[in-house]
């Protein structure tokens, strides 16, 4: 079955590189649901998350040819894209809040306290994802980074791993479970 939608897949790409607008309504069809599900769990925002999956869909029709198909299927290319995209959007809202927070001195120019903090804080918190990702066990980071880092849908890894999607499910509520607890702010667990 999988090979079967792969075949088709490519087939809807060949048919939005000769600009089928029909090939690129079925591509969206097919993967716009998985897709924005995979930007609203890495955005946390319904709206930026659909607006991340149009802009994927809208650079697939005017770059088809970005996909190599020596590099994995049509949905990996997809859902690449969005988990790219979907992080850059994070990146770009948390920078834009932070921009709109940083004091002005009396000369225009942002304090260099602020911009010091948040450098730091950024710093921080990276050294502390790795630490808890680390400190959970290797078969559930495994199934956590193929998700976030690879943009893989579940199902994708449970074939990949040949485990049982119940399994790859699991060792995901697990994992997530495991570095919302490393990465808890002691402060929220005393108010």
């Amino acid at each position: 079955m999988s090979d079967l939608n792969a075949a088709r897949d490519q087939a809807l790409l060949r048919g939005i590189v000769a600009r089928d607008p029909a090939a690129l309504r079925e591509l969206f069809e097919r993967y716009a649901s998985a897709a924005t599900a995979l930007a609203h769990r890495i955005i946390r925002d319904p709206m930026l998350a659909e607006d991340v999956v149009q802009e994927v869909f809208l650079s697939v029709w005017e770059r088809p040819n970005a996909y190599q198909p020596d590099r994995g299927s049509v949905r990996s290319f997809v859902f690449t894209i969005v988990h790219n995209r979907a992080v850059d959007r994070v990146r770009r809202e948390s920078a834009h809040h932070r921009h709109a927070r940083v004091e002005v001195n009396n000369d225009g120019q942002p304090a260099i306290d602020d911009t010091v903090v948040d450098a730091v804080y950024l710093a921080e918190r990276r050294v502390e994802v790795r630490g808890a990702l680390a400190g959970i066990p290797a078969e559930q980071r495994q199934i956590i980074e193929m998700m976030y880092f690879d943009g893989m849908t579940q199902r994708q890894i449970a074939e990949r791993l040949a485990l049982p999607l119940g399994t790859v499910k699991s060792r995901t509520l697990l994992g997530m479970r495991k570095l919302q607890a490393a990465l808890a702010d002691p402060a929220e667990g005393r108010r």
